[in-house]
């Protein structure tokens, strides 16, 4: 995107008013519920027609030092209980699309999209039955972050899971980080983040009780806080969740060891708008 000059100005906003239409669009389809047919817990008598949570996916993207337009695109899924990862797949490419705040799903979902898309194609066997998306859902300035984008296009169900904490109605990182430190909270392992509107944008998790340092959970698509916080529970070795940690790691060393020829040789693979 032309980012320089009364053109690139023009240019610039034009793209944004586009993205922003197509979030609005996107964001109607959005179910915050869940909607899935899997069980998160063995019952006594599975409902016929059912069947267990047993296939989580996470996804992350990692960026070359050298060239932050270089990145390795990371999908890993792993199996319940076990947390054993059953499949990894990686797309190393080149992106044009720049990153602007509020719209990162316009540089990383059709990156992402094209790895769940290979699994179906390929009919592989463990196809993630929900997806830990290394982004925010609705804890997101529009109300509708990666987690969201992802799961609406791909039709899954998705939890955004992130690092630092968006500021919005209110919200506060740091307020968040002084309440775990009061004793009132110190055995709460979630805190809910209701903004000055009154509506629960997510929850602030710490799988470690003394940790000061929480994850940040919001709906994605097809699912409730309540299960989300489930799921990210059931996956958690350290503070983030195993599936998106796994393809963080994996990322990050598939990333160095072939970044070289996409820095030398390869083309840009300019992704389409």
């Amino acid at each position: 995107m032309d980012v320089e000059g009364a053109s690139g100005e023009s240019s610039s906003g034009a793209q944004l008013e586009k993205w922003t239409e197509e979030q609005d669009r996107l964001k109607k389809k959005l179910i915050a519920y869940d909607d899935f047919p899997w069980e998160l817990s063995s019952p006594i008598e599975l409902p016929q027609g059912s069947e267990m949570l047993k296939y989580v996916g996470g996804v992350d993207m990692s960026f070359s030092k050298e060239d932050s337009s270089v990145a390795c695109a990371c999908l890993v899924v792993l199996e319940l209980p076990s947390l054993r990862v059953v499949h990894h797949d990686f797309s190393l490419l080149r992106l044009h699309v720049p990153y602007v705040p509020g719209f990162l799903a316009f540089r990383e979902a059709p990156v992402l999209l094209q790895l769940l898309q290979k699994m179906r194609d390929d009919q592989n066997p463990f196809y993630p039955q929900v997806l830990m998306v290394d982004g925010n859902g609705i804890l997101h300035p529009r109300g509708f972050g990666l987690a969201c984008h992802l799961g609406v296009l791909a039709d899954l169900p998705t939890i955004g899971v992130g690092k630092n904490l968006h500021h919005v109605d209110g919200l506060n990182q740091s307020e968040i980080r002084r309440s775990l430190q009061l004793k009132e909270n110190e055995n709460e392992q979630v805190i809910n983040l209701v903004g000055n509107s009154g509506f629960t944008w997510g929850v602030g998790f710490r799988p470690a009780l003394r940790s000061l340092k929480p994850i940040y959970i919001s709906v994605g698509h097809r699912i409730s806080l309540d299960s989300a916080v489930k799921i990210v529970n059931m996956t958690c070795k350290y503070r983030v969740p195993e599936p998106i940690r796994q393809a963080d790691i994996r990322s990050r060393a598939y990333l160095q060891k072939h970044q070289l020829r996409l820095l030398k040789d390869l083309e840009p693979l300019v992704m389409a708008d």
